[in-house]
């Protein structure tokens, strides 16, 4: 459908803000505008946040267990509703929907909870207005939300370079359904400081070719070192995670602290987390799959 077919009321204005896994994450270097060179393995998980528009005037609505964590922050600035207010703005747009958030995901926390809820966003308004997700505009737009926006938008199995919003296409193969386990020690962690304490040593690229579930047990995740040097506790995590019976890879996400594990079977995944759950209560842990 194109934009010329008009707004489409039959659309259910509800999306998931599919949590990010970064399976593999290779930094290459510091570029002149601030950002990194990446090479990057996306996954997405078939749970996250829920986004859906609600009647009302322009607002953010918070529910959730996190959603606390994004209360004494500026509603105006969350990149939820900047990207409500500036996509409404590009389709010609004159009313910006209210938006209800059910944050599920913890904040800070490698998984792209801000990058995936924005995604979510611009999802449901075009579906909304009957424009595709690839409309140049959209797709510029997210680019300019964020480094992570547009795998957040597809959210599926891609790979990412340069910024990371270069995206090239993978055949998703085994990951799809993969049983995944995310845990986070409740310790929120900015990416930014995690960037800065990077050694800035360049240790190679990411496979450019094989099935990605064999790429990413291949690869690394280079932020996993300072993350750790400033939050010790993701050694910990990663510990724990790494010693359960049937994993097939324990790893950092993103710039942390939540660490993930893929599993062989869903009834290990499950022993994973009571064993987990019962060595730490106090962490946060999500039990879901790959898309």
């Amino acid at each position: 459908m194109s934009a010329a077919d008009g707004p489409r009321s039959d659309v259910a204005l509800r999306q998931i803000g599919h949590a990010k896994i970064n399976l593999a994450l290779h930094v290459r270097r510091r570029r002149e505008d601030g950002y990194h060179d990446i090479e990057t393995l996306f996954a997405f998980a078939e749970d996250g946040d829920a986004i859906e528009t609600v009647p009302g005037a322009p607002r953010l609505v918070l529910s959730g267990p996190f959603a606390e964590q994004l209360r004494g922050s500026d509603p105006e600035d969350n990149l939820v509703m900047r990207a409500a207010r500036r996509l409404t703005a590009l389709l010609g747009g004159n009313t910006v929907p209210a938006i209800a958030l059910d944050k599920r995901l913890p904040v800070a926390a490698g998984i792209g909870g801000g990058s995936a809820d924005a995604a979510a966003v611009i999802r449901l308004l075009c579906a909304r207005e009957g424009v595709e997700l690839d409309d140049p505009r959209v797709t510029e737009l997210a680019r300019q939300l964020g480094a992570d926006v547009p795998a957040c938008v597809a959210s599926v199995a891609v790979r990412g370079d340069e910024r990371g919003d270069r995206l090239i296409s993978i055949a998703a193969g085994a990951l799809s359904g993969q049983p995944l386990l995310l845990v986070n020690p409740r310790v929120p962690l900015a990416t930014g400081p995690v960037f800065a304490a990077w050694d800035r040593i360049d240790r190679g690229p990411l496979l450019d070719s094989g099935d990605p579930l064999s790429v990413a047990c291949a690869g690394r995740n280079d932020l996993e070192p300072p993350a750790r040097s400033l939050c010790p506790v993701i050694g910990e995590v990663l510990g724990l995670l790494e010693t359960q019976p049937g994993v097939i890879l324990a790893r950092m996400s993103g710039s942390g602290a939540t660490c993930f594990a893929l599993f062989d079977m869903i009834d290990t995944r499950d022993a994973a987390l009571r064993a987990i759950n019962d060595a730490r209560p106090g962490w946060w842990q999500f039990a879901t799959r790959l898309r």
